[in-house]
């Protein structure tokens, strides 16, 4: 038996703490090589860039969604006030030629449909309004990259 090692330790071919190991009269060492640790940082930060990447992808496609459905809500909203210019058009048409019964209830109703029209219009442009288009979440998250690896380089 070599002597500082025990019997399962020179079977195994090595030392069970990851050190050194005796072969043919020459040392290995168990620690990574320069080339190793550069080729291993570069791997990861091209993997982290990559999912950078998809992530700034995501919340972009998340951002034009809601800006989508803010429109969509404008545009009903719109659609709704002009029925409800049509309707007030119609009352006015039906004050003149009958004095009162019918057009009151056309007012009424043209009033009715002008208000949930403008209730949708500002609706729609108020979540346009507070809508930012810019990744926050992965202009923050690169910052902290960056960072991180400035840091490794040094």
């Amino acid at each position: 038996m070599a002597a500082g090692y025990s019997a399962g330790e020179r079977d195994s071919g090595g030392r069970p703490d990851g050190g050194t190991t005796r072969t043919n009269s020459t040392v290995v060492n168990a620690e990574p090589t320069l080339g190793d640790l550069f080729t291993g940082l570069t791997t990861d930060f091209s993997t982290l860039v990559r999912k950078e990447i998809e992530l700034a992808r995501t919340e972009t496609t998340e951002k034009i969604s809601q800006a989508t459905q803010s429109v969509v809500f404008m545009v009903a909203g719109g659609m709704v006030a002009y029925a409800g210019l049509i309707a007030l058009i119609m009352a006015a048409a039906f004050a003149l030629s009958n004095v009162m019964a019918p057009w009151l209830a056309t007012l009424i109703v043209a009033l009715v449909v002008l208000i949930v029209g403008a209730i949708l219009v500002q609706s729609g442009r108020s979540k346009l309004g507070n809508l930012s288009i810019v990744p926050e979440k992965t202009v923050e998250s690169i910052k902290e990259d960056a960072a991180w690896a400035k840091e490794q380089v040094k």
